[in-house]
């Protein structure tokens, strides 16, 4: 038998829900704050990941999907998506528009990582970028329309970590600090940590193996060694997020796992997952376009893991959207299953749920399927309703059973199932 390669899964009903539920809450709260959705291709010429994620980054080292086409031209699949983003608007022109430019995007991203609970090598991110601003009010305004997303999808403990890596300007410094504050104790590192130690000491505070973080600790915060400008922008940015009540932590340790990235960095956790499993992270990239070959045009942005959010979901989010408000028509008799199809139509046609009866179960087999799959109401047809041009509805949550007029279930089902607005308190 041919099984799926090893790290993906195949997602199914009803969890498939979930994600279409997410993603629907993504697109309407990224479109809210003017966002709108960009699709780039799953791979890209190798030399655009190479140049901005690092070519030290373990990502370009370990972790990329990478082959010749047929021409011989070195392709990946795409490990993160702000480098397509990036391309994406060079190549389009997308200066030529107004800007900033806020664009949002939902889909599947691959890397060969050591396989973990939460961790696939195809996995699924959902992002929002701001390109063409340059001010704290922007990565504001994105920290936002992250922590809306979060509230709508009803947590309540996540951590928010926010962090200043500083301009590129300041980089050499502070890698110098930390070889000298971690050289004493390079023995004691993991053998990535120590070629990190040389070739680019931040990555070594962005190890997840715990005696590496222990020692990391000895590390000068950035924020100490960084200049006023990139001081005084993230400053700014926490004095939104104050104004906003959007609850933050500062952690001096944070640099996230991309080179782009300069002054503000921030993650969202989930202490259900452990510190350090990641469900967001991002910061800004002024110098990324630039670096591209593009104008000198700044961004900032986020990616949510989907597969990692989805499985911590609040209890009432997923409750809520694996209940099946859905109508069970079963037809009994003749006449109704010649006029079955084309009464579920026009049902559905008025926004009612329909899922028809077609395979001949009796009614009391049907009761027993809809009790299982969890069905709001059943509608039964037999010759009586057909020829009187009603419906009988069960309601199986209230145990109530009614004949109505076919023109009438539309109403009575949107009495029934109100749409509830969603949820705008709590906290990340």
């Amino acid at each position: 038998m041919i099984q799926r390669p090893r790290g993906t899964r195949d997602l199914l009903p009803p969890d498939t829900r979930l994600w279409q539920a997410v993603e629907g809450v993504a697109r309407e709260v990224f479109g809210s704050f003017g966002g709108e959705e960009i699709r780039t291709p799953v791979f890209e010429p190798t030399e655009l990941f190479v140049r901005t994620v690092g070519e030290s980054t373990d990502i370009v080292n370990k972790e990329m999907y990478t082959f010749p086409d047929r021409k011989g031209r070195s392709l990946s699949l795409r490990p993160e998506m702000t480098a397509g983003v990036a391309r994406a608007w060079i190549e389009n022109h997308l200066g030529d528009r107004s800007q900033p430019l806020r664009l949002y995007y939902i889909g599947p991203m691959f890397r060969y990582e050591r396989m973990q609970h939460g961790r696939y090598r195809q996995f699924s991110q959902i992002g929002l970028e701001i390109i063409g601003a340059d001010t704290p009010l922007a990565d504001a305004e994105l920290l936002a329309a992250m922590h809306e997303f979060f509230v709508r999808l009803g947590f309540l403990d996540l951590e928010i970590h926010l962090n200043n890596l500083g301009d590129p300007e300041d980089r050499g410094r502070y890698q110098e600090a930390i070889r000298a504050a971690l050289a004493p104790r390079r023995a004691e590192l993991c053998a990535d940590c120590q070629r990190r130690l040389e070739e680019n000491p931040l990555r070594i505070l962005d190890c997840k193996v715990p005696a590496c973080q222990v020692i990391a600790a000895d590390a000068p915060g950035m924020d100490e060694l960084a200049g006023d400008a990139s001081r005084q922008h993230v400053a700014k940015v926490e004095t939104h997020l104050q104004r906003m009540a959007i609850p933050y932590v500062r952690n001096h340790r944070l640099v996230r796992g991309l080179d782009y990235y300069l002054r503000t960095v921030f993650e969202v956790v989930s202490p259900q997952l452990g510190t350090n499993t990641v469900l967001c992270g991002g910061g800004r990239y002024d110098r990324l376009i630039a670096d591209l070959g593009g104008p000198a045009v700044p961004g900032v942005g986020f990616a949510i893991g989907e597969d990692r959010l989805v499985e911590v979901l609040p209890a009432r989010f997923k409750d809520a959207v694996l209940a099946r408000p859905a109508v069970y028509v079963v037809p009994l008799g003749e006449a109704a299953q010649t006029q079955v199809l084309e009464l579920a139509r026009n049902w559905a046609r008025e926004g009612v749920p329909v899922e028809v009866e077609i395979t001949g179960r009796s009614l009391k087999a049907a009761l027993k399927r809809a009790d299982r799959e969890g069905f709001r109401v059943v509608a039964m047809l037999g010759d009586d309703e057909i020829s009187a041009r009603t419906v009988t509805v069960r309601d199986l949550v209230a145990g109530d059973q009614s004949a109505m007029p076919l023109a009438d279930l539309p109403v009575w089902w949107r009495a029934l199932t109100p749409v509830s607005p969603p949820a705008r308190r709590g906290n990340v």
